[in-house]
């Protein structure tokens, strides 16, 4: 096994020659015309039939009734309106604002403090998390060939402008240096799908969100055959992990320089393979970069920014931004 190992980090110090050689013998170029043209049709199916799916996913949730004032707004009402509020990048506010000039043809006038409230709402959650399993049971996702990644979006924080600026005095005037935080976002996503199949946010790290992404997947009934990772995510301890929660997984990701040694069970098998076939290996390994350009559509489809302020409010925000993914490849 020492021999084994020594071999590894011999094959790790040549890895950057070995990457240079996949690269050139892999150099794919992408027809960005015939892209943005999917992504458009895409996008105009996944308009038209988004009304009626919406309707199906509120159709399952009993409301109870209650006492005194009704809400002016529908619960499909509500959930297609946090969808558009996204969609178009605007705060509360201004939401609230974009409703008043359409309210003669849509009916909806709504002030920004009830539009914050929506994102509290616990059917609201339940109504996008069923959406999200209709998107999985609508192509047949049961088994995943996964990849894993993580990404951040700058969440705005408000905070009250005298209170802080008798705080930071003259760096109150910097906004960087007191409103502004990253929030956290990895998601699980099938290749032959493209769709997220859980996904998770942490104000905190990264690997929080991983953790509450595999944990997402298994509640949503859905198995992992193979799990592509970043490097960050390279130990046993995170195999251990994965493999907890997915008994057959195959975990792959690229090994640390300074490995102490092969360890046991998937994670030993992995590295063999790695040390046996590294082409092959970094091949599978690569098809990781399918979840880079899904968030770099989701970010040019729905914005850089989360802009609500309590942390439940954040997370159900995340999840329209990964609502929208899965809707806009559901479709296909």
């Amino acid at each position: 096994m020492a021999k084994r190992t020594t071999e590894l980090r011999i094959m790790l110090a040549q890895l950057e020659s070995i990457v240079r050689q996949y690269k050139i013998l892999n150099n794919n170029v992408q027809d960005r015309s015939a892209y943005e043209q999917n992504v458009e049709k895409r996008l105009r199916t996944c308009f038209e039939q988004l009304y009626p799916l919406i309707v199906q996913a509120v159709s399952s949730i009993r409301i109870p009734e209650k006492r005194g004032t009704k809400s002016k707004l529908k619960l499909e009402q509500k959930v297609i309106l946090l969808l558009i509020k996204q969609l178009i990048g605007k705060s509360n506010r201004n939401m609230s604002f974009m409703l008043v000039l359409f309210s003669t043809m849509t009916g909806i006038e709504v002030s920004y403090k009830t539009i914050e409230r929506i994102f509290s709402d616990p059917l609201v959650k339940i109504a996008i998390y069923n959406l999200h399993i209709l998107s999985l049971k609508k192509k047949g996702v049961k088994i995943a060939d996964a990849v894993g990644d993580g990404t951040g979006h700058m969440v705005l924080i408000g905070e009250h402008y005298a209170t802080t600026a008798q705080k930071l005095k003259d760096k109150a005037k910097n906004s960087a240096s007191h409103n502004k935080t990253i929030l956290y976002f990895f998601a699980v996503m099938d290749i032959k799908t493209r769709l997220y199949v859980g996904y998770g946010s942490s104000l905190r790290c990264e690997q929080d969100a991983q953790k509450a992404a595999l944990k997402m997947t298994k509640e949503c009934g859905v198995e992992l055959e193979y799990y592509r990772i970043d490097r960050l995510f390279s130990a046993e301890a995170y195999c251990n992990q994965c493999t907890s929660l997915f008994n057959n997984v195959k975990y792959i990701t690229i090994p640390k320089k300074n490995i102490a040694h092969f360890g046991l069970g998937v994670w030993s098998k992995m590295l063999v393979s790695f040390l046996e076939n590294p082409m092959s290996y970094l091949k599978t390994y690569y098809q990781r970069n399918q979840a880079e350009s899904g968030f770099a559509e989701d970010k040019k489809r729905t914005g850089w920014h989360i802009y609500v302020r309590k942390e439940d409010r954040i997370e159900v925000a995340q999840s329209i931004v990964a609502l929208w993914h899965n809707l806009s490849w559901m479709m296909m």
